[in-house]
């Protein structure tokens, strides 16, 4: 069979894969939250809060969407046209054209580009974060925070660029499959080091102090079967307001992470309820299928840009001769870009669907669905969370089911328990 054939049936295999991942070990359905209850939770919340939430989200859609649309378009500039190759074939020229040269400055040169454009969108979102009283940055901190993303995109962009197009060079015909295996070995490898190397230079962590909260926490995990390394406080109210915990790495790396806004704006049955949820994701293992998935994704999208490399009429598009060719590089970002965009609405349904077996969970664990409809009554007044989205952009993007739905599914739950 010839490497195209190959190709072909390795990137059926991987589909497959990642199909039957998604399909055993992500819910296919949600836990009950009638819409009655819902509007029944929408119509006890303060009439102020709701107004003022949805006041902050309409400030901020027009840039998150103006954002979205620019970017896509720059990309299909870059990508679609010959621009990305001649911008490519610019910035290498300074340090003398060679391949690598113009992987490695041509490729930052687009990433940049395509980060500068948006750039006034971030802005205009931290300017309206600001208004609301939801930034406690400042400008100083939020420029701060950019350079230290551009430095770490940078950094790792540099490796993923010049092993990428070193595999072109050194393996012509097969480099899609040593290109796929390094696709997905990134995202694996990624996982583990994010959380104890990339996390620390955005925030600090503390060791929450001994006492009856850490007791009940490390108890929670322990009662949950889920072994967990320590429970940690990030000092976020320095850049915002929000409320929020997470659980972060594998095995000897994870650890529960709590806000130090949750600390001071919950109770401490409150603050339990939330860990409880974020422990539901790693006794269902979410992050590790995640994890999975985006590295079995990965390594088919290095496989799909390879079967689409040899399109003639995409190559004449971009200016290029070969897929193989660092100039091709804004041609392979336009056509990330467009899956990006076309697959966001079903990463966020199943999204929902996890997020809504975590709560479950929680309130199983717990036995107290009253404190997590409380808790997330708090945590929308403190994000200024819109309870009830716009039913459009919730089925594009929503991550979570909204305020009102967790609220109505925990009396659901409270019904079905009797509690």
């Amino acid at each position: 069979m010839s490497p195209r054939g190959w190709a072909v049936f390795t990137l059926a295999v991987l589909v497959t894969a990642g199909l039957l991942t998604v399909a055993l070990l992500v819910p296919g359905s949600r836990p009950p939250a009638p819409r009655a209850d819902q509007l029944a939770a929408l119509r006890e919340l303060p009439v102020e809060q709701v107004e003022r939430a949805r006041e902050f989200r309409a400030a901020l859609r027009p840039g998150s969407w103006a954002a979205l649309a620019v970017g896509l378009l720059v990309a299909l500039l870059l990508g679609l046209t010959p621009l990305g190759a001649r911008l490519v074939e610019l910035a290498g020229r300074p340090f003398g054209g060679h391949w690598t040269a113009q992987a490695l400055a041509g490729g930052l040169a687009v990433v940049l580009l395509a980060d500068l454009v948006t750039l006034p969108f971030a802005a205009w979102r931290q300017a309206v974060l600001t208004r609301y009283g939801m930034s406690t940055n400042g400008w100083g901190g939020w420029t701060v925070d950019l350079l230290k993303s551009y430095a770490l995109s940078a950094v790792v962009g540099a490796v993923a660029l010049l092993g990428f197009y070193t595999v072109l060079r050194l393996a012509p015909r097969w480099w899609w499959a040593f290109g796929a295996a390094g696709a997905a070995g990134l995202v694996l490898l990624l996982s583990f080091v994010l959380p104890v190397l990339v996390e620390p230079v955005f925030n600090r962590f503390t060791p929450m102090e001994p006492g009856p909260l850490r007791t009940e926490v490390m108890d929670l995990a322990a009662r949950d079967g889920v072994p967990v390394r320590d429970v940690l406080v990030a000092d976020a109210s320095r850049r915002t307001r929000a409320v929020n915990a997470y659980v972060s790495g594998f095995g000897p790396t994870r650890r529960i992470v709590v806000y130090d806004t949750l600390l001071r704006e919950a109770t401490p049955q409150e603050v339990t309820s939330v860990v409880a949820h974020e422990l539901a994701h790693a006794k269902h293992r979410d992050v590790l299928v995640g994890t999975v998935t985006g590295a079995l994704g990965a390594a088919a999208a290095v496989i799909a840009l390879y079967l689409l490399g040899s399109w003639g009429g995409l190559l004449r598009l971009a200016g290029v001769d070969s897929i193989r060719d660092p100039r091709a590089f804004g041609l392979l970002v336009a056509l990330v870009a467009l899956v990006g965009v076309v697959s966001t609405p079903v990463q966020a349904m199943l999204s929902r669907r996890v997020e809504a077996r975590a709560d479950a969970h929680a309130m199983a664990l717990t036995g107290d669905p009253a404190t997590f409809e409380a808790m997330q009554r708090r945590l929308a007044g403190a994000n200024l969370a819109d309870p009830d989205p716009p039913r459009w952009e919730y089925l594009y993007s929503a991550s979570h089911p909204s305020t009102v739905e967790r609220m109505a599914a925990a009396r659901a739950h409270a019904r079905e328990t009797g509690r």
